[in-house]
C-alpha cells in the first residue's frame, strides 16, 4: 500500500470513462518500488469539464495528469505550451505543470518508437513504415516515426479522408514522405515491396477477439519485416501470431503502453522510470486477467 501524507504529490488520468485504465496501477508500482512520495489516481471528467479539470490541475496543485480519450485534443485550449511533438500531431495525453504553468505533451508516439528501439533493436531512421488505420494512434505514431527519421510512411485505411489528413500532416511537419493507400491486395502488395515495419493502430484482434487478424494483409507477410501490434490485451494477438508463423519479427502493444507511461513519469518526477518493475506488473494484470 502507499502511504499518503500531507506532503504527497498527486498525479492523475483525466478520462471518460477511466475505471479501465492500467495507468494507476503501473505508475504507483513505479512510486513504490523507487520510495517516492507521489501516488496517481484516476478522475472520471465529463466531456463539458474538461476546462474546469484542466484548471483544478493548477488550483490543486497537482504535479500533472495524463490524458485519454475523448480528452487528448479538448484539453489543448486551456494549456500554456505544448511540446513539438504534441503540437504536430494535434493531441496530449501528458500535462505537467511546472510552477502553474501547465505544458502538454504527447508520448504515445514516443513510446512506440521507445519500444521499437529497445524492445526490436530496430532505428526507424530510413524505414518504410505501413501504418493500418487512420485514427488517433495512427496519427500519433506515424509523426513520431516521421520525426525519428521514418523515409515514408504508408497510411492504409478503408476510407481515405482521415488517412489523407494525417498524412498531410506528416508531409507539411516532418522530412518523411507519406502516402495514402486502399485496403486492398495489390496496394498492400506494392507497399510491402519496400517496407520494414508494418503497424497494426486498429483495435482488430484486441479482447475478447483473440483470433481477429486485419484482412488482406496477413497472407502477404513474408519474412524480414517487423511486425508490431498496438494492441496490448492479449499481449500476443492473432496478428502477432500469424507474423510470427510467417517468420516475421514481431512488436507487442505493451511496449509502447509501458514507455509511453515511463516517458510520463520521467516528465513528473525527474527520474528514470523503474520499466522492469512497471513492465511485470502490466504484463501480470493482462495475462492473468485481474485488471
Amino acid at each position: 500500500m502507499l502511504r499518503i501524507t500531507g506532503k504527497t504529490t498527486v498525479i492523475g488520468i483525466f478520462g471518460y470513462p477511466v475505471e479501465h485504465s492500467l495507468s494507476p496501477l503501473m505508475h504507483n508500482t513505479a512510486f513504490k518500488h523507487l520510495n517516492i512520495d507521489y501516488c496517481y489516481v484516476p478522475f472520471p471528467v465529463h466531456p463539458d469539464k474538461v476546462g474546469e479539470a484542466v484548471a483544478a490541475i493548477r488550483a490543486l496543485r497537482l504535479r500533472g495528469v495524463n490524458v485519454t480519450i475523448p480528452h487528448k485534443q479538448a484539453v489543448i485550449p486551456f494549456l500554456d505550451e505544448l511540446s513539438p511533438e504534441a503540437r504536430i500531431i494535434g493531441a496530449v495525453n501528458t500535462i505537467v505543470n511546472r510552477d502553474g504553468a501547465l505544458k502538454g505533451y504527447n508520448t504515445d508516439g514516443q513510446g512506440f518508437v521507445r519500444s521499437l528501439r529497445e524492445d526490436a533493436g530496430m532505428d526507424p531512421a530510413g524505414k518504410t513504415v505501413i501504418l493500418l488505420g487512420a485514427g488517433g494512434s495512427a496519427r500519433g505514431v506515424g509523426v513520431q516515426l516521421a520525426l525519428a527519421g521514418a523515409k515514408k510512411v504508408y497510411l492504409v485505411n478503408r476510407t481515405p479522408e482521415k488517412a489523407e489528413e494525417i498524412a498531410k500532416v506528416i508531409a507539411d511537419n516532418t522530412k518523411a514522405q507519406a502516402e495514402v493507400l486502399p485496403w486492398t491486395k495489390e496496394a498492400l502488395e506494392q507497399a510491402l515491396g519496400t517496407a520494414q515495419i508494418i503497424v497494426n493502430t486498429t483495435s482488430i484482434g484486441m479482447f475478447p477477439y483473440y483470433a481477429s487478424v486485419p484482412p488482406v494483409i496477413t497472407a502477404l507477410l513474408r519474412p524480414g519485416i517487423l511486425v508490431a501490434d498496438l494492441v496490448y490485451n492479449p499481449v500476443e494477438t492473432g496478428f502477432l501470431t500469424a507474423a510470427a508463423e510467417k517468420g516475421c519479427a514481431t512488436l507487442s502493444g505493451l511496449g509502447m503502453l509501458l514507455y509511453q507511461g515511463a516517458i510520463a513519469f520521467e516528465l513528473w518526477t525527474g527520474q528514470p522510470a523503474p520499466v522492469t518493475a512497471m513492465q511485470e506488473v502490466l504484463r501480470g494484470c493482462i495475462e492473468n486477467r485481474i485488471c
